[in-house]
């Protein structure tokens, strides 16, 4: 994302000195935004950002078919056999859960469902963002069972952190130009009543020459004038309102779009399958042949 500089003049090695550790001097060390990219990872994993991925449509790497991603979170992802028991304690301790799951119909906006809560907790902890303080390039990355979905997931994160950050910069200017249009539209429409009078006024007088009809045509003039400069006016911040959107939209640059990885980050599900039961006849093997007998003999 394109930043904008300026302040004191101090040198850039100074301020890329500076901003490593996390200060910014560039503008004499006060922000102009009260959202800035260094919490850019809090916002991309609060609930209310990661609460809205549930809709979202996603294909696995062997199966092109569309569905959710709370669908799949919840109906396609294995759970690690370790995992085993903690779940079934979960399960026995668990009240039962009132509120509708997977973002359907939920009246009270402050709730949610133990099983929404449990899947934005796991969406949260997939998610990764990192923002490089120097240069201000952000990273992100989405780890799932399903490549194809992680990459899914990582393009749908990207456009909507871009639309988060740019609705947030061009709000000020949005509201005010929202603002010149309703003023232009009152403007114009004082202006248009003006002139129908105006014109009445002149057609039902055409042949009169009293100095009282004068006086009252030249009033009138005046006020469709003088409501003509306003709309002008009004048009014009309205120009200038829609102006200040755009230069205020922040730029942002794609350096590596999101692709489906080849290799997973992690260990395979089978390897560490085959690593526990090698580490288990180790231990076997150890009980037996020596453990065993020296526990013997202590004993004895």
């Amino acid at each position: 994302r394109e930043m904008s500089s300026g302040g004191l003049g101090l040198s850039e090695s100074l301020a890329d000195m500076a901003s490593s550790f996390g200060i910014d001097i560039s503008s004499g060390g006060k922000s102009m935004d009260a959202i800035y990219p260094e919490i850019y990872p809090e916002i991309i994993t609060s609930y209310d950002f990661v609460h809205t991925l549930f809709d979202v449509p996603v294909r696995l790497e062997k199966d092109n078919h569309t569905r959710t991603y709370f669908y799949h979170l919840t109906k396609e992802v294995r759970i690690p056999f370790w995992d085993y028991p903690k779940l079934w304690m979960a399960k026995l301790t668990r009240k039962p859960d009132t509120m509708p799951s997977g973002g359907k119909g939920q009246a009270d906006p402050f709730r949610m469902s133990m099983t929404d809560d449990e899947i934005c907790k796991a969406i949260s902890k997939s998610i990764g963002c990192l923002v490089d303080k120097k240069t201000s390039v952000i990273l992100i990355s989405v780890t799932d069972q399903d490549p194809l979905v992680a990459a899914i997931v990582v393009d749908t994160l990207q456009q909507r952190l871009q639309s988060y950050i740019t609705t947030y910069k061009t709000k000020k200017a949005r509201n005010d130009y929202e603002y010149y249009q309703k003023l232009y539209r009152e403007a114009k429409a004082k202006y248009t009543k003006a002139q129908r009078t105006y014109a009445s006024f002149c057609d039902a007088n055409q042949d009169v020459v009293l100095e009282q009809y004068v006086a009252k045509r030249d009033e009138l003039e005046n006020e469709m004038q003088l409501a003509f400069n306003v709309m002008n006016q009004m048009a014009t911040q309205v120009q200038t309102a829609q102006a200040k959107i755009q230069e205020r939209t922040p730029a942002f640059t794609m350096i590596k779009s999101a692709k489906m990885p080849h290799k997973a980050s992690s260990m395979p599900r089978m390897m560490i399958v085959l690593l526990t039961v090698f580490l288990a006849l180790i231990a076997d093997f150890v009980w037996v042949m020596f453990a065993k007998d020296l526990i013997t003999k202590k004993a004895e």
